[in-house]
């Protein structure tokens, strides 16, 4: 950016509307080439383009994909659709539990289950069996990046969903200079190489050597107070299986045999006791926390609804499809792989994605309301002067920035919009920056 754009930047909270630059402003004073930009702008009433710029051109869109996904999942799922995990007994004295691939599902309510077992004195069963058929089996998504396997944001998800499919490994310092102690916080097989010293701050890195050792986690820098980092579970069905196996010792069920895995029948058995987690909790984690773990269950679950199979990426891309078909939007130009955006093989128009806001705003206009505004979520701290009158859903990968949503301008109209900065010498701030002054020619100029 040049230098007065970013003092501009500085003094946006004060700013008023009537000094802001236009659009066609904003994109000749920023560095960015404006071949890596895509704008498009629609008045949602009309369906009218009031402003583009290479807004057919395929570009990735980060994680506002989500906008898009989410409201697929939820014209399948229904806006009433809740996870459930539930215990069963049949006939033959064993427990079953149904996995629902809840994104929300903890360790202790696991333990809720089986106690609840233990209260209607199930206390002795002959088998313990775990129904995974839910979702398939695979756990990860299409393009994502092998090296992103220690980031906290892009666990692995299956049906075997609990404590967000992450570990959490405390590190506490000992005497200055000596060694810190590590310890996981929740028992699991990890191999760590411990390279910390107690010190007088806190810095650390968790890594991993692909070449050399690809199980062991290194841990190293100073720490001087307890200090927590979370980072991915790599197998989590293993995970998963250890958390139940901790929930019957917990219950005192006297059970000593191995946990296998069936498929729950339709008859001659009974509910002992569900956990179940409403849709709208998904909804905000999705929309406002851009949640990848919650974003890529609710697709596929969307997928098992639609195909009654386990539920996949694949099955998700025809729901999305079909409710594209159902709005009249044409889907020949984009490419979507994964319900989150994390994939750098998804490929969109900003054409496309407000011609999806147009459409999803008359079919469904409660759907607006479901975004963040600005001061909130991944819009904590951006754009906070327009308060109410922007909604809308960020995206950031490596070299990637985007924001989708709506905008109620200062003449009262309401616009569909779509940014996508896919470029690689710039800096994430400024790219956010050009964002901002957009949004702001949007505001003040329509």
């Amino acid at each position: 950016m040049k230098k007065f754009l970013n003092i501009l930047f500085a003094i946006s909270l004060t700013i008023t509307s009537a000094n802001a630059l236009s659009i066609n402003d904003a994109l000749k004073d920023s560095d960015i080439n404006n071949s890596a930009i895509s704008i498009s702008v629609k008045d949602v009433s009309t369906g009218k383009t009031v402003y583009e710029l290479n807004s057919r051109k395929p570009m990735n869109p980060a994680s506002t994909l989500k906008v898009v996904t989410l409201a697929s999942s939820l014209d399948k799922l229904g806006e009433d659709y809740e996870f459930a995990t539930g215990l069963y007994k049949n006939t033959d004295n064993e427990l079953i539990l149904k996995l629902g691939a809840d994104p929300f599902l903890t360790s202790n309510d696991l333990k809720n289950l089986f106690k609840t077992a233990r209260d209607k004195n199930i206390i002795q069963p002959k088998l313990i069996k775990v129904d995974d058929t839910i979702l398939d089996k695979t756990e990860w998504g299409e393009g994502w990046q092998w090296d992103d396997d220690l980031n906290p944001l892009m666990p692995k998800f299956s049906a075997y969903n609990i404590d967000k499919n992450l570990l959490t490994v405390a590190v506490a310092p000992t005497s200055l200079g000596a060694p810190a102690e590590i310890k996981l916080t929740k028992f699991y097989p990890t191999t760590f190489m411990n390279l910390v010293t107690s010190g007088n701050d806190s810095a650390l890195k968790l890594s991993k050597n692909y070449n050399i050792a690809p199980d062991v986690l290194t841990l190293e820098g100073v720490v001087s107070k307890q200090t927590e980092i979370s980072f991915p579970i790599n197998y989590p069905k293993r995970y998963f299986m250890l958390r139940l196996e901790d929930a019957v010792r917990s219950a005192k069920i006297d059970y000593y045999g191995g946990i296998s895995t069936t498929i729950i029948p339709n008859e001659n058995i009974y509910l002992v006791e569900k956990v179940l987690t409403p849709i709208s909790t998904a909804i905000k984690a999705i929309l406002h926390e851009s949640d990848n773990l919650v974003a890529e269950t609710v697709f596929k679950l969307a997928g098992q609804k639609y195909s009654n199979t386990p539920g996949s990426a694949e099955n998700g891309i025809k729901v999305l499809q079909a409710y594209c078909e159902k709005l009249g939007i044409n889907t020949e130009d984009i490419r979507v792989v994964d319900g989150s955006g994390v994939s750098k093989n998804n490929l969109v128009t900003s054409d496309f994605m407000t011609n999806f806001l147009v459409a999803q705003f008359k079919n469904s206009p409660e759907y607006k309301e479901f975004l963040a505004s600005a001061g909130e979520g991944t819009l904590k701290n951006r754009m906070l002067y327009m308060g109410d009158k922007l909604k809308a859903k960020t995206g950031t990968l490596s070299n990637i920035s985007a924001i989708t949503g709506y905008i109620t301008t200062s003449s009262g109209k309401i616009l569909a919009f779509n940014i996508m900065i896919n470029d690689a010498k710039s800096k994430s701030s400024d790219k956010k920056m050009l964002e901002e002054y957009i949004l702001r020619a949007i505001s003040s100029t329509y």
